[in-house]
């Protein structure tokens, strides 16, 4: 499995993709490491519409989890919230960050590890733009 997901990523371009007469850029993406075991990952990155229009984020997948759901997370006093959204909008000639704190990647039912320096795909799913598949780097630390 290894092997095949490595010769995978040799295929793919790099992070900061920008489809071929697409107006979508997906950049700085990027997903934390996981312990041993864990159901879930994270990943994050910042999504540019540099279109006249807006599009939405309708889903994504990985090869390393059995599903990728946009999530929001919440704080209502000293409690963490977090629950998925319904498709994401980028609006016309707009940014949208999924980032610590708010929007996220929740990867779910992982199939391998995520660990500092690896790197894996994503592809994200638009109304319009179609697929776009990018190039995750796990980053050190929490």
């Amino acid at each position: 499995m290894k092997r095949v997901l490595a010769a995978a990523l040799l295929l793919l371009p790099p992070a900061s993709l920008h489809a071929q007469d697409s107006p979508i850029v997906v950049h700085d993406v990027t997903a934390r490491p996981t312990l041993a075991g864990a159901p879930n990952g994270i990943a994050f990155m910042v999504i540019e519409n540099r279109g006249p229009a807006p599009d939405r984020l309708l889903g994504a997948a990985t090869p390393v989890a059995g599903k990728a759901v946009v999530h929001e997370m919440s704080m209502t006093g000293n409690v963490m919230r977090m629950r998925p959204t319904g498709p994401l909008v980028v609006p016309a000639n707009g940014t949208v960050t999924l980032d610590p704190g708010s929007l996220h990647l929740m990867l779910q039912g992982m199939k391998q590890r995520l660990k500092a320096g690896d790197s894996f795909p994503i592809i994200l799913r638009f109304e319009k733009a179609g697929e776009v598949t990018v190039t995750a780097t796990v980053a050190a630390g929490g």
